[in-house]
């Protein structure tokens, strides 16, 4: 029994190995060795919504001619099946559209969203440079795109006309728009303007539909998304974080899919809903297209072509008739993943920044950090005031674990020498001990129950942290410039493991020889990644390390048993 605090302490280190161990995998592209990602459903499963009008979006899916599909260098994709020819000489280019956080670029070609830079968000590899969020180039594919199906009707393949209008968002001004209009298609003409607003990263696509010809005609609009199924450049080997689609419904939810299996037709989402969204979902980022609830859809992802995948949704626009035009309104929000401003826009869009099953707790420790950076305005320091109102309370749950670490250390030396003595009786030892701990009162259990509690509230605020894009390029003082990034100099990490061995020195010493070196090469061995972990996730570890020291300190004072080192004795 006298071992069995130290046991369980060690299992918990043991299964956070463990869980890194499996992120280490999943992110080099390879199945989780402990705990696999269970099918989501089985591999006869449709890729898309169960209509023939869903099946039909992706085969009208390409990437711009000539543009290679990203994993295969110089092939560029053969025109889609199922798409209506296209009428010949209208000229093909690409219209640049500036705000104050946005820099966009449309193609006439559907009037397709190609490319679009964050302004206020540079890259992590050039700061120069804004970061790249939407692209078509050679090594890159990642475009939002809308068009209509149920006839030979206008698609994102359509060459459109570029009406006039300002390029530029100019001071004084809240908004502008840019407009594309299709030519004559199956008794169809297409008016799509998007709309773009000041400090905003939702664009209004409005989708006009006029039927030009002489029968009633029933269009559906689809809106999907695009993208490679490449990782993100400047990911780290030693955490990984989820890239891919995702939809959200009041049914089921927010779920996401993993590209892999996309290939491999384990998708199980919801197929038809009147309200949500679909996304494409990276670190920090994000792009998603919305409808207003009520609006009946057919959401869908499937495999368009090598390593290219889609995700997106079908709307009826019922039926139309001669001379007559339907407008359907949409949003694409194409931005960073802030949550307070995510959550005003849809329903559930916030949950596009994922916490995993920790949400729960993770969501109110996000609120509080927010609230904390209200008033002190630094990130760095939001972080240390957060981790100190947790200790605060938690006060109480560590001053009875480390009491009885105490009361531990201070009957240490007569276990220690119960032990020797009677190393040949282990069941004489075992009677022994237990009288001990029963004359002094002890628990051997009563050190690691009150840590264990607060240990989901600790791994839901490392998610916090490793997925706030506030952390992005948020300097902290000094030498710490980016929060988000390691810290240049080690000097965080060092004092980390500094703070780990100190409190490794404070603890009892285990009576078993190999027991006291594993508690010494442990935390050595754990430290080596945080030497790669984001400054802000070490600074949160290292102010949890230095108030808990202090705390033990205190409390091993107060009850009569001095600090003492129990430095390793290797031989």
């Amino acid at each position: 029994m006298n071992d069995i605090r130290r046991t369980i302490l060690w299992v918990i280190f043991g299964f956070s190995i463990v869980l890194l161990w499996d992120k280490w995998q999943i992110h080099n592209g390879k199945q989780a060795t402990f705990f696999p990602t269970p099918p989501a459903q089985t591999a006869s499963s449709p890729a898309v919504a169960p209509s023939a009008s869903a099946s039909s979006v992706p085969t009208a899916v390409s990437t711009a001619p000539g543009v290679p599909v990203a994993g295969v260098p110089g092939v560029a994709p053969q025109p889609p099946t199922g798409v209506p020819a296209q009428p010949a000489a209208v000229a093909r280019e690409r219209v640049t559209v500036t705000t104050d956080v946005l820099r966009l670029v449309f193609d006439t070609e559907g009037g397709s969203l190609v490319r679009g830079e964050l302004l206020q968000y540079p890259e992590m590899e050039d700061k120069s440079k804004p970061f790249l969020l939407f692209d078509e180039s050679v090594s890159r594919v990642y475009v939002a795109q809308t068009g209509l199906i149920g006839g030979p009707f206008p698609t994102h393949k359509t060459a459109m006309r570029l009406l006039p209008g300002p390029r530029e968002l100019k001071d004084g001004e809240d908004s502008l728009q840019v407009r594309f209009e299709s030519p004559d298609l199956g008794g169809v003409k297409l008016v799509k303007t998007w709309t773009l607003k000041r400090g905003a990263y939702d664009l209004s696509a409005r989708h006009e539909v006029v039927n030009t010809g002489t029968t009633p005609l029933s269009p559906q609009l689809y809106l999907q998304l695009v993208r490679d199924g490449n990782k993100p450049s400047g990911e780290s080997m030693f955490y990984s974080t989820f890239t891919g689609p995702a939809v959200y419904t009041d049914a089921k939810k927010y779920q996401k899919v993993e590209f892999s299996d996309i290939e491999k037709g384990k998708i199980d989402i919801e197929k038809t809903s009147t309200n949500g969204y679909v996304a494409m979902v990276q670190h920090y980022f994000a792009s998603a297209w919305l409808l207003a609830d009520g609006a009946q859809r057919d959401l869908f992802m499937r495999k368009v072509d090598t390593n290219l995948y889609s995700v997106g949704m079908i709307t009826p626009l019922g039926e139309i008739a001669p001379g007559q035009s339907k407008a359907v309104d949409a949003q694409l929000f194409a931005g960073p993943q802030i949550e307070t401003q995510l959550e005003k826009l849809a329903p559930g869009l916030e949950l596009v920044k994922d916490y995993g099953w920790l949400t729960i707790l993770a969501k109110p420790l996000y609120w509080l950090l927010d609230q904390l950076h209200k008033v002190i305005a630094n990130w760095g320091w939001s972080i240390v005031a957060l981790v100190f109102l947790l200790k605060l309370a938690f006060y109480w749950l560590n001053a009875k674990a480390y009491a009885s670490m105490a009361k531990m250390k201070a009957i240490n030396p007569r276990i220690t020498e119960l032990r020797e003595r009677l190393k040949d009786k282990p069941q004489q030892m075992q009677q022994e001990m237990m009288r001990i701990y029963r004359e002094e009162k002890v628990n051997p259990m009563g050190g690691c129950l009150p840590i264990m509690v607060q240990i989901p509230v600790f791994i839901a605020l490392y998610w916090v942290l490793l997925s706030s894009v506030e952390m992005r390029n948020a300097p902290w003082i000094g030498w710490i410039r980016d929060l988000s990034s390691p810290d240049p100099y080690f000097i965080l990490p060092l004092l980390m493991t500094a703070s780990s061995l100190l409190q490794t020195a404070l603890n009892p010493a285990p009576p078993d020889p190999m027991q006291a070196k594993l508690m010494w090469i442990m935390p050595l061995m754990f430290s080596v990644m945080f030497f790669f972990f984001p400054a802000g996730l070490v600074l949160y570890w290292l102010t949890n390390n230095i108030l808990s020291i202090a705390q033990q300190w205190i409390i091993n004072t107060r009850m009569g048993v001095p600090p003492q080192f129990n430095l390793p004795k290797f031989k």
